[in-house]
């Protein structure tokens, strides 16, 4: 290796020294590349294998690689949803010492995809929506945070599957600004319109290539951030008005904000001076409501819609087997031990890969009550879990990683071995309350 390279990282890992640095990015040999999908970017970004996991490497400026490092860093002690950065590479120089771009290098975040790799034919309305619904609440957060973002766009966006939506994270924050004091309107409408004309201009792009939907309107589509922005806006940070009678109103106004999954750290509550009109406004609102809770509950970490669908799966248990003297964290247990984790568990090998466990158990509640619907009886699990394995799973993406996908027969899962009865003729029980999820 020539000259005098300089490595800023967070976390020590020697394997970063094993890396190429003295080949410009593009010329990198194979063994060290990891095929991914990627997104458009106006630098050069690759894959590549580091210590049995997968980096994002782009090249850059030293300057702009050093910004955004510190950036991303900000940003997630902020708990703001967004790539981790691993390293700065800087005074690279090729075998003939000539300097190289210096790189920035974040870890790959698993199971998340570009929008561009989100569909497989066409992309509908309905998809490009949800996208542009995820992009809205992650601006919300960078902008209640203080962050102009300055180059919102869909490109610039990692995407999760989040039980039947998505979830966005930041990757580019080359161009983020942090304002400790907060951002004005006119910054947020700014951003909010370079997220509208960068959508639009994204979406004409596929259009132009013929891989959008003849329903899906580009300029529709883009506009929809626009308006699910404010309506976010609005309830998370607008006053509201009402009678001292109506003191319910409060409740409801937190319990909305929890389903947005948000919670209130603080309430600012005033009275006018006649006691009859009652103002609040919620101060600080802080986002993942729900995933704290089944984190606290089951040390279980997944995305807002994942975490209130378990939720939602565990209350229902609870419910059918609920003990008045047991308490939530010894209920939310007996419910993790008994029933998500063998249904995990029953997932072959060679498809975890395909989508997150918690992503999984909610496609597995959606497919067993389309299969009841279909044959207009109760399923019991281990049948909707082999039909799940069999029927749609293994025809999926494998969303982990797109790196040597499996090409060998896969085995179905030994429901019996975890517990799990597999005769479809087994008495389930009246009371099971898994017939009824």
């Amino acid at each position: 290796m020539s000259g005098s390279l300089n490595i800023t990282s967070a976390t020590a890992d020697p394997a970063l020294l094993d890396l190429p640095w003295n080949v410009p990015l593009d010329a990198w040999p194979n063994e060290n590349i990891a095929s991914l999908p990627k997104g458009l970017s106006r630098h050069l970004v690759r894959f590549a294998h580091l210590s049995g996991r997968v980096v994002a490497i782009k090249e850059t400026t030293s300057e702009m690689a050093k910004r955004e490092y510190d950036m991303l860093r900000t940003l997630q002690s902020l708990e703001i949803p967004c790539v981790e950065p691993l390293a700065v590479i800087t005074n690279r120089t090729d075998e003939d010492g000539d300097p190289l771009n210096s790189v920035l290098v974040t870890r790959h975040l698993k199971f998340s995809l570009p929008y561009r790799a989100l569909y497989s034919q066409a992309l509908r309305p309905d998809t490009a929506t949800r996208l542009v619904d995820a992009l809205a609440l992650l601006l919300v957060r960078v902008h209640m945070v203080g962050l102009f973002w300055g180059d919102v766009s869909l490109s610039n966006t990692l995407f999760r599957r989040d039980a039947g939506a998505f979830a966005a994270y930041l990757v580019d924050a080359e161009t983020g600004q942090l304002y400790p004091g907060g951002l004005s309107n006119g910054q947020r409408e700014n951003d909010l319109e370079i997220a509208r004309v960068n959508i639009a201009g994204e979406l004409m792009d596929l259009e132009a290539g013929g891989r959008v939907a003849d329903e899906l309107d580009p300029i529709n589509v883009s506009n929809g951030i626009v308006a699910a922005y404010r309506l976010l806006w609005k309830e998370l940070t607008g006053s509201e008005s009402f009678a001292s009678s109506e003191r319910w109103r409060i409740t409801e106004r937190v319990e909305r904000l929890n389903n947005l999954g948000f919670d209130i750290e603080e309430l600012a509550i005033k009275t006018d001076e006649n006691g009859t009109t009652v103002r609040i406004q919620p101060k600080v609102v802080d986002a993942g409501h729900h995933q704290r809770r089944l984190l606290r509950l089951t040390g279980l970490d997944a995305e807002e819609n994942q975490a209130r669908r378990l939720l939602n799966d565990l209350d229902s248990y609870g419910v059918a087997y609920g003990n008045p003297d047991a308490d939530e964290e010894m209920m939310a247990h007996e419910w993790l031990v008994r029933v998500f984790e063998p249904v995990v568990r029953a997932i072959p090998r060679e498809l975890k890969g395909k989508l997150e466990p918690a992503e999984v158990f909610h496609q597995l509640l959606d497919h067993r009550w389309y299969m009841a619907q279909n044959a207009n009886r109760d399923i019991p699990l281990a049948e909707a879990v082999t039909s799940y394995v069999q029927d749609v799973l293994r025809h999926r993406r494998d969303e982990a990683t797109v790196i040597d996908p499996p090409t060998t027969p896969i085995s179905l899962p030994d429901l019996a071995a975890e517990g799990i009865d597999t005769d479809e003729d087994a008495d389930v029980g009246a009371d099971d309350w898994r017939l009824n999820v």
